[in-house]
C-alpha cells in the first residue's frame, strides 16, 4: 500500500516536534522546580505520544513498526489528571503528593493492555486495518484466545477517555470557581493572568471533549482521529506562542545600547504620573496580595506597557518589580504579625501573596534581617494588651 503524506500528516508531525521541544524546557532543571511546569510538561508529553501513534496510523508508516499499534492508549488518561494537578499548582503553588494517585489509572490501563501489546504482529496489523483502512482485506489468523483484549476497559477506550476528561474538568472547574470567587473576578473577563490561563485551559478541555464526541458520532470505527490529532497539534502550537510571548528574547538590548532604557519614550511628566498612580494602586488596591500578581497584570491595571512600567519602577523606586512586590508584601505581613498574633505564619504568608512558607521566610528575612517568627517574638512591637 502507499503511504499517505498530506497536510494533516505534516501538521501532526510538526505538532509532535513542537511538543517535544516544549517538554525539554518544561522539564529543564530550573523550570521543573515549579509543579505547574512539571504537570504542564507531562500533559504535553501525553499529547505528543498520542500524536505519534495517530501519525503512524494515518500515514501508514505503522507497518514499519507494528509493535507500536495502540501503544499510546493509556496516555489520554493522563491528560485530565495532569490538567487538574496543573490547576491545583497554579492556584495553590504546590501540589501535595497525596494528589498523585490521580495518575494511578494510567498504570492500571497500561497493565490491562499488556496482553494485547504482546500479541503477534499479524494481530496488530489487522487491528490497524479495521480502524484506519476498513476497505483493505485482513490477514488470515486463527484467534484461538482472542486478540489479547481480555479486559472490559480496553474495549471501551473512547468512553473511558471521555469520562476521564469530563470528571477532571468538573474537578478543575470546582477549584477554578473557588479561585475566581476568592479573587472576586469574573470568569468571562478575568484580570489576573493566572486566572486567564485557567479560563483558557477550561475552554480547551471542553472543546476537546466536544470534538471527540463529534468524531465518534460520524466515525464509529475510529477513523477520523486525524481531526483530533490536528486539534491537539493546534493546542501545542498555542502553548508555544504563549511561551514565546512571555519570553524576554525579543526585548534584549544590543551592545550599542549600554544604558538599560536608552532611547526610552517615557517623558518626565509620564514618569511622575505613572509613579504616582503605581503608588496609589499598590497602597489602596493592594494587588500584590494575589499569589498570581505579575508585572503584565500590573501594567494592565495602570494602562501602560510592561517595558515602560519596568523602567518607572527601576528608576523611580530604585528596585526591580520583584523587589518592590516583596517590600509591599513584607510591610503588609508586619502589620498582620502585629495585629493578628493568633494567626499562624503560614496563613499570613498566604494572605500577603506567597504560595509557600519558605519563599515568605526568605523574602521577610532579606528585608528585615529576621524571620517572621523571630519578628513576632521580638520587641519590635509591644505584646498584646500593652500600650
Amino acid at each position: 500500500m502507499e503511504y499517505r503524506l498530506d497536510l494533516f500528516a505534516v501538521f501532526m508531525f510538526l505538532g509532535i516536534v513542537q511538543a517535544v521541544f516544549l517538554c525539554v524546557f518544561f522539564f529543564s532543571k530550573e523550570n521543573r522546580k515549579s509543579d505547574a511546569n512539571v504537570f504542564h510538561g507531562l500533559m504535553l508529553l501525553s499529547m505528543a505520544l498520542c500524536l505519534v501513534e495517530i501519525f503512524l496510523m494515518y500515514t501508514g508508516y505503522i507497518v514499519k513498526c507494528l509493535y507500536l499499534v495502540d501503544f499510546s492508549e493509556p496516555f489520554p488518561f493522563a491528560i485530565g489528571p495532569c490538567f487538574y494537578l496543573l490547576v491545583l499548582s497554579l492556584i495553590h503553588g504546590k501540589v501535595e503528593k497525596k494528589h498523585y494517585w490521580h495518575l494511578a489509572f494510567v498504570l492500571v490501563y497500561t497493565a490491562c493492555i499488556v496482553p494485547f501489546l504482546i500479541q503477534p504482529e499479524v494481530v496488530k496489523y489487522n487491528s490497524w486495518i479495521e480502524s484506519y483502512q476498513p476497505g483493505l482485506p485482513l490477514k488470515e489468523y486463527t484467534y484461538d484466545r482472542g486478540d489479547g483484549r481480555i479486559f472490559w476497559i480496553t474495549d471501551h477506550h473512547t468512553l473511558l477517555t471521555l469520562t476521564s476528561l469530563a470528571l477532571y474538568l468538573v474537578l478543575s472547574l470546582i477549584e477554578i470557581i473557588k479561585a475566581f470567587k476568592y479573587r472576586k473576578e469574573s470568569f468571562l473577563r478575568p484580570a489576573n493572568p493566572v486566572l486567564r490561563k485557567l479560563q483558557r485551559g477550561v475552554l480547551e478541555v471542553i472543546s476537546v471533549i466536544v470534538l471527540i464526541l463529534v468524531i465518534k458520532m460520524y466515525n464509529v470505527n475510529d477513523t477520523g482521529d486525524h481531526w483530533l490529532a490536528a486539534y491537539l497539534a493546534v493546542t501545542i502550537y498555542l502553548t508555544s506562542f504563549s511561551v514565546i510571548g512571555q519570553s524576554g528574547f525579543f526585548r534584549q538590548p544590543s551592545l550599542a545600547e549600554p544604558q538599560k532604557y536608552k532611547g526610552s519614550s517615557v517623558t518626565p511628566e509620564l514618569h511622575r504620573s505613572l509613579l504616582q498612580k503605581l503608588t496609589e494602586v499598590m497602597e489602596q488596591e493592594k494587588p500584590f496580595l494575589s499569589a498570581g500578581f505579575s508585572l503584565p497584570d500590573l501594567s494592565t491595571r495602570l494602562g501602560t506597557t510592561v517595558h515602560t512600567l519596568s523602567q518607572v519602577i527601576n528608576e523611580g523606586l530604585g528596585k526591580n518589580f520583584f523587589e518592590m512586590t516583596a517590600s509591599y508584601r513584607v510591610d503588609e505581613a508586619k502589620k498582620l504579625l502585629k495585629e493578628r498574633r493568633n494567626i499562624k505564619v503560614e496563613e499570613i504568608a498566604d494572605q500577603v501573596g506567597y504560595s509557600s512558607k519558605s519563599s515568605f521566610n526568605n523574602a521577610f528575612k532579606k528585608i528585615t534581617g529576621m524571620t517572621p517568627s523571630e519578628f513576632r517574638a521580638s520587641d519590635v512591637f509591644p505584646a498584646d494588651g500593652a500600650d
